[in-house]
């Protein structure tokens, strides 16, 4: 991952602040740093190499200097739209996926964010139009915060740096209620209240004159209940497999060395079954266990480490309270709001380990959330018969739900209902 930052303002000193904030993302992008610094806007990043380590260097800019980019993350479709956009004219200097995006830029403007495939965050200044653009890849594993100010707009990797350039600091109560509710705050929500986080699937603009605009370019498709007629398990299978394999295919195309984290579980077990079948060398495998029988799947990871050949890693965390609180210590100033999930403690430790032979990992998340892994979809579908009530009911219902205070008894159901 690669860390960005950046500020659009005419103070002179907002601009020096961003060496400030490309400090605080230093743990992001080992690799190098760089700066493009205006009258109006300057731009950093924190970079970790992937694609064209040598000639990847960034900020990046097109032929005529006109246009800048910041980019964290990878663009798994670049060499089809390079391929596209060097027909229509435009000249590459690198074979970085980065380039392909001032030039994207260049022939579609906002439009060919939609045609990006990969996971991102970047921002891309127009040096002639005076005007900054923020995109997140669709469904948000790239972050991005930014600070609307009176006068100047900041943006960053993460809320740290934020901090670093001065940001007002005041908690935001409500994004505080929310984590309480759902063990994170939801976006556009951030533990502080000067600070937004940009939407999954967004992209947003910000003029030197203070304008600020900002619209989804993707949605997630409504699901269907039932399949399409004639077709059959058997062809949803083949499909889904079809699907699955192209997916964890353009993710191993680096210039770096490769792994994944296995845990053993249906999820991770399958992309490392895909990359195996794919790779002609034998994949890193990482996992980790614990001293706890009852919590220790280290031997299901073995298995399936053995079944494909890889170069196999395991980490076991000890039951060690020391250890535990400095963990967590350090994912609070990483994290840099309260985030609830504990599975990001062994996360942490075994990326770590990862780190020492790799510096790309594919994993299975997500896979839970796309395959009804989790409990709760059951529970959802107990309550499928709830979609009897009328709609009216349900507005009616929800009005209560939020009407009545936190601490009241039912608040939740009312809004189950809802």
């Amino acid at each position: 991952m690669c860390g960005i930052a950046g500020c659009v303002s005419r103070d002179v000193t907002s601009a020096q602040l961003v060496h400030k904030m490309c400090d605080a993302l230093r743990h992001r992008g080992p690799d190098g740093t760089g700066f493009h610094i205006e009258d109006d806007c300057a731009l950093g990043v924190a970079r970790l190499s992937i694609i064209d380590p040598e000639g990847g260097a960034q900020p990046m800019t097109n032929e005529d200097g006109s246009v800048w980019v910041a980019f964290n993350g990878e663009i798994y479709n670049h060499r089809q739209l390079r391929e596209e956009l060097t027909r229509q004219g435009h000249r590459f200097q690198t074979t970085c996926d980065t380039e392909v995006l001032v030039h994207l830029y260049e022939e579609y403007g906002k439009a060919g964010i939609a045609r990006l495939r990969g996971m991102f965050a970047f921002a891309i200044w127009d040096s002639a139009a005076k005007r900054l653009l923020l995109a997140r890849d669709r469904f948000g594993k790239k972050p991005l915060y930014y600070a609307a100010l009176p006068h100047e707009f900041f943006f960053a990797s993460e809320l740290d740096a934020l901090v670093r350039a001065g940001i007002p600091c005041d908690i935001d109560r409500e994004a505080l209620q929310l984590y309480f509710q759902f063990l994170y705050v939801p976006e556009p929500l951030t533990g502080i209240r000067a600070v937004r986080k940009l939407a999954p699937g967004s992209w947003m603009t910000y003029d030197i004159g203070g304008a600020l605009h900002q619209s989804q370019y993707w949605r997630l498709s409504a699901p269907t209940e039932h399949p399409a007629p004639g077709l059959s398990e058997n062809e949803v299978c083949a499909q889904l497999k079809e699907k699955f394999d192209e997916a964890v295919r353009i993710r191993m195309h680096a210039d770096v060395p490769l792994g994944a984290f296995l845990s053993g579980g249906i999820d991770s077990s399958s992309v490392v079954a895909s990359m195996a079948l794919q790779s002609a060398a034998p994949i890193k495998t990482f996992s980790a266990g614990f001293d706890n029988p009852a919590f220790n799947e280290l031997g299901y990871a073995a298995l399936v480490a053995r079944k494909y050949g890889t170069e196999h890693y395991e980490l076991v965390v000890p039951e060690d309270p020391a250890l535990l609180v400095r963990v967590v210590e350090e994912l609070v100033g990483r994290f840099g709001e309260p985030f609830a999930d504990s599975s990001s403690i062994p996360t942490y430790l075994i990326s770590q380990l990862a780190a020492q032979h790799v510096k790309v990992v594919l994993s299975g998340d997500g896979g839970d959330e796309m395959f009804a892994g989790y409990e709760i979809f059951g529970e959802a579908q107990r309550m499928s018969a709830l979609d009897r009530i009328p709609p009216g009911v349900r507005r009616i219902l929800g009005f209560v739900s939020e009407a009545v205070p936190y601490s009241s008894y039912g608040k939740n159901y009312l809004r189950v209902l809802s």
